[in-house]
């Protein structure tokens, strides 16, 4: 994928330097970024390469040529200042609000009209895929699926996926989503051209470890095909360059298999009762039945000790003995 270039400019260098390391550290962006301070050195810069798109402060703006704005940049939003920053040519953006708030509204903008025509192709990328499930309920599967990822993440760049039904994600990290899963879905069927303007602003992160929010309407999820399930992920991997991605799989997913096979590595938790023993052989049978003897071999058994305490933070599964247990799988059976 060909990145174009997104050219940051602003005269007061603490908020320019701010904004540009906003975007750098928590935003993957589809745009090489250049940062300005003096407009003399944007324009410069113009006459030399084709600036996609100008976040531009209006003290900057205020100084810069008029042709130069019509004929060097496709796009120009202006960070605004006062009243008077109003444009036909261009979107204002109120300075006066976080990064993040700024960095939606223009990629919303960006998104909604006709700018952004390429997108990864739907290939094979270096991330390695670890599916956890298991037809045992209640065994720390999210637990442990969030624990492994954050911890891969401390040293990779780490993507947590939860297909679950009902997640209950939200309210656990406290926190209200106004978009999740089914939209990315949607903006990848509607619009996938769009999908890498739309994923930096859907994108959270709990404890180190990127996450897109798990589907609030969990009937929805019934309706997506398992193949569409296996190109959006593919397609997150490439658009974000991860390294790992970890699947949180439920019974409700239409193509539960189809993402399992597509897994470098599985994970099936259980415990010793006799009700958790006889579903995963039944869950077993049925693989050697279906003739999905790929998902067993590639199948990791494990049963948890019993931990006396686990974190009472979400975004901070990096701690205590389930952490310990789940570092020694990353370096015996991942790094291994």
């Amino acid at each position: 994928m060909r990145h174009k270039i997104m050219a940051i400019c602003d005269t007061e260098e603490g908020y320019a330097f701010r904004m540009a390391e906003y975007i750098l550290e928590k935003v993957k962006l589809p745009y090489t970024l250049h940062l300005f301070t003096a407009v003399e050195e944007l324009e410069k810069f113009a006459g030399r390469e084709e600036i996609e798109i100008l976040l531009i402060a209006e003290n900057a703006w205020k100084l810069i040529r008029e042709e130069f704005v019509k004929s060097q940049v496709a796009q120009m939003f202006i960070l605004q200042e006062s009243e008077q920053a109003q444009q036909e040519e261009a979107c204002c953006i109120s300075k006066y609000q976080s990064p993040e708030k700024v960095v939606q509204k223009m990629l919303d903008v960006i998104a909604d009209g006709g700018g952004w025509k390429e997108y990864p192709e739907a290939v094979d990328t270096a991330v390695k895929t670890i599916g956890i499930y298991s037809p045992v309920k209640r065994c720390l599967q999210t637990s442990f699926a969030l624990t492994l990822g954050q911890l891969l993440a401390k040293e990779h760049r780490t993507l947590y996926l939860n297909f679950e039904m009902y997640s209950g994600l939200g309210e656990l990290l406290r926190r209200d989503y106004q978009t999740d899963m089914l939209d990315v879905m949607y903006y990848f069927q509607s619009a996938r051209e769009k999908l890498a303007l739309r994923l930096p602003t859907i994108i959270q992160n709990a404890g180190g470890l990127d996450y897109i929010p798990p589907m609030q309407y969990a009937l929805g999820i019934k309706e997506v095909p398992g193949e569409q399930w296996l190109a959006l992920c593919r397609d997150i991997a490439a658009i974000g360059e991860y390294e790992y991605m970890i699947l949180d799989l439920d019974d409700g997913i239409d193509g539960l298999f189809d993402l399992l096979k597509s897994c470098q590595k599985i994970y099936t938790i259980t415990r010793d009762d006799p009700f958790a023993m006889a579903k995963l052989r039944q869950y077993e049978q049925m693989l050697q039945t279906g003739e999905l003897e790929e998902i067993t071999e590639k199948t990791v058994k494990c049963r948890f000790p019993v931990f006396q305490q686990l974190p009472d933070s979400l975004d901070m599964m990096t701690h205590g003995e389930l952490a310990g247990y789940v570092k020694s799988i990353i370096k015996e059976d991942i790094y291994g």
